[in-house]
C-alpha cells in the first residue's frame, strides 16, 4: 500500500508539501467462502483493475473470527494470486498468523491486539492498519504509535458487520489535511455512493460485499471504482 507523499521540513518552521495520489481500492474477503471457487473470483476481480491490497477477513456463522487452520487454508489459495497481481495481502485480527504465513501484514481493531503488541510481533517492514472507527482521538494515537494507516467508519450501512460507530465526511477532510498517514474509509461502501469519500480525502476505500456482491459482478465493480478514482483525481 502506498502513502501519500508528503515532504517536511522545520527550518524556518514546518512545511507540508503534498503531491496528490488517486485514491486506491482496499480490498476485503468476504466473511465466509470457500477459498479454491473463491480464488477464480479474485483473480477476474484482480485482472479488471488497480487493487492496493487484500485483507482475508472470515468470520463463522455466529460472527467470530475464523480459527487459524481455516486461516492458513484461504491464505494458501489466495495469498499468490494477492502477491502476483503486487497487492499486498493483509490478515485480519492476528499479527501471529500475518509473520507465520509471510503476508504483507495485519490489521487490528481495539479490540483486537493492541497497536505496540501488534507491532513488536509483525516487525518494522510489515504493514499495520489499526480501525479507528469514529474518534479522532484514536486515530492520533495510532498514527503518532507508528500505524501504517488508519481506518474510519461506517460511513454507510454494512451487512457485512454490525458496525460500531458512525462516521462523517469531515473526518476524512480533517485527518487528510493535518497528518501523513493514510486513511482507509470502510462500511457499505459502493461505486454509486465512494464519490464524496473520495472527495472528502480518503487514501483508500475498503470495500467488501460492495465488489463481490456488486449486480455485474466484481470485476464491473473494480472497474468501476478504478474510473471513479480517475474521474476524481483529474478534476482540478
Amino acid at each position: 500500500m502506498s502513502k501519500k507523499t508528503k515532504g517536511k521540513t522545520k527550518a524556518p518552521k514546518e512545511v507540508i508539501v503534498e503531491t496528490p495520489e488517486p485514491c486506491r481500492l482496499y480490498l476485503i474477503t468476504p466473511p465466509r467462502m470457500e477459498p479454491v471457487a473463491f480464488s477464480e473470483t479474485l483473480k477476474r476481480a484482480l485482472d479488471a483493475g488497480d487493487v492496493a491490497s487484500l485483507q482475508l477477513r472470515l468470520k463463522t456463522e455466529s460472527g467470530e473470527s475464523a480459527d487459524a487452520d481455516t486461516v492458513r487454508r484461504a491464505s494458501e489459495a489466495l495469498m499468490p494470486i494477492a502477491l502476483e497481481n503486487n497487492v499486498a495481502f493483509i490478515i485480519n485480527d492476528n499479527p501471529a498468523l500475518a509473520v507465520e504465513l509471510e503476508a504483507d501484514g495485519v490489521h487490528v481493531g481495539q479490540d483486537d491486539t493492541p497497536y505496540e503488541e501488534a507491532r513488536r510481533i509483525v516487525g518494522p517492514d510489515r504493514i499495520v492498519g489499526v480501525s479507528c472507527y469514529a474518534s479522532r482521538h484514536l486515530a492520533m494515537e495510532a498514527g503518532e504509535a507508528g500505524a501504517d494507516y488508519v481506518a474510519f467508519g461506517a460511513f454507510f450501512d454494512t451487512a457485512t458487520k454490525e458496525a460500531k460507530s458512525r462516521a462523517g465526511l469531515d473526518l476524512l477532510t480533517w485527518w487528510s489535511e493535518m497528518f501523513v498517514v493514510p486513511c482507509v474509509a470502510i462500511g457499505g461502501i459502493t461505486v454509486e455512493n465512494a464519490g464524496p469519500l473520495v472527495s472528502a480525502g480518503a487514501d483508500f476505500l475498503a470495500v467488501s460485499n460492495g465488489v463481490w456482491g456488486h449486480p455485474d459482478g466484481p470485476a464491473a465493480a473494480v472497474r468501476g471504482f478504478n474510473r471513479l478514482f480517475d474521474e476524481l483525481f483529474q478534476k482540478p
